[in-house]
């Protein structure tokens, strides 16, 4: 079992979104509303698989971005409701390959779809949600708010691309590892937030706000999951301590663990990392070497930096109900347990 680090908050700001939450519970139901209406099909696995995943838990926070940076900009009609449901297709979509590519069994604490229905499915119906998502866009009918969550969707393969091409591979650097999460996390983010300002119709300077507080966002968020793998609570996971560890990921905390250790640190990463021969102890001995070498505090210590600068970029809103509730949303990123 890991050891649950403390990931207290260091601002006034509550770690929750309950404010978040009462603000765009309206647009949200309605949200909610599409994705259900566009996970239809006449082919009966789409819709049977689609529903295993989109009710599988989850506070919906990237679509949340988006109908949130819409009203923050003023926006009043009803287009956010689809670029909002896109966006989580698009997420959905990502989950389903990510667990092909991952092999993962588990997916927000239920069996993963691929388990059920096998990979060929899970691919295929990722593809299907994308395929309404892109719909749903076209139907806005803003062609920059399509180019925007478009190129989302490409740097985010990109990302799927550079991780693959990171497995196993102890001789990945910090900045290495920031392109990846960059792309495979932190896009999604940023688009989700900038569409937000681009369906109000807001000026060049506050859509770039609104980009550089989803990206900034996402990087905080991907890092804290970092770190939880090694250290989080099981029932608040959904998954098991480790899951990186057991399929021999390279995220932050080892590549600091890997070069602040010893020759005989770095043959155990090695070992159990590259080579993938590990033994029912050695979790346990990476989540020392992880502590010892204050891998995970400085993990955190680096989301709280880019949380800080998403803050900052919420800075040039005027003041009301939304700056606060999305301010509200990087402390709760960074101080979640699972």
């Amino acid at each position: 079992m890991g050891q649950v680090i403390s990931l207290g908050a260091k601002t006034g700001s509550p770690a929750n979104i309950d404010a978040l939450l009462a603000l765009t519970a309206t647009d949200m139901a309605a949200v909610n509303t599409a994705i259900l209406a566009r996970a239809v099909s006449h082919v009966e696995l789409i819709p049977e698989l689609a529903q295993h995943l989109i009710n599988s838990g989850g506070k919906r926070l990237r679509p949340m971005l988006t109908v949130a940076s819409g009203r923050l900009c003023g926006y009043d009609g009803e287009n956010h409701i689809k670029l909002a449901a896109s966006v989580e297709f698009m997420h959905t979509a990502t989950l389903l390959h990510d667990d092909v590519v991952d092999e993962s069994h588990l997916r927000r604490g239920r069996v993963a779809a691929r388990t059920l229905w096998g990979n060929e499915a899970s691919v295929l119906v990722g593809d299907f949600l994308l395929g309404q998502a892109f719909k749903m866009m076209v139907e806005v009918g803003s062609l920059e708010a399509l180019d925007v969550l478009s190129s989302a969707a490409a740097i985010i393969a990109e990302g799927e691309v550079m991780q693959l091409t990171t497995a196993r591979q102890l001789a990945t650097t910090e900045d290495d590892y920031l392109a990846v999460i960059n792309a495979k996390t932190a896009a999604l983010f940023s688009a989700a937030a900038e569409v937000g300002a681009i369906v109000a119709d807001r000026p060049a300077g506050e859509r770039a706000a609104l980009r550089s507080y989803g990206r900034n966002l996402g990087l905080a968020f991907q890092l804290i999951d970092d770190a939880l793998d090694y250290s989080g609570a099981e029932d608040e996971l959904g998954k098991s301590v480790g899951d990186d560890f057991r399929e021999g990921k390279i995220t932050l905390p080892i590549v600091l663990a890997y070069r602040r250790g010893s020759e005989v640190d770095r043959k155990f990463w090695k070992r159990t990392l590259e080579k993938g021969d590990r033994g029912d102890k050695d979790l346990a001995h990476a989540i020392d070497l992880l502590n010892r070498h204050g891998a995970l505090d400085a993990t955190v210590e680096r989301a709280r930096h880019f949380g800080a600068i998403a803050v900052d970029a919420l800075g040039i809103f005027p003041d009301g109900d939304y700056k606060p509730a999305l301010s509200d949303a990087v402390n709760f990123a960074i101080n979640r347990r699972g």
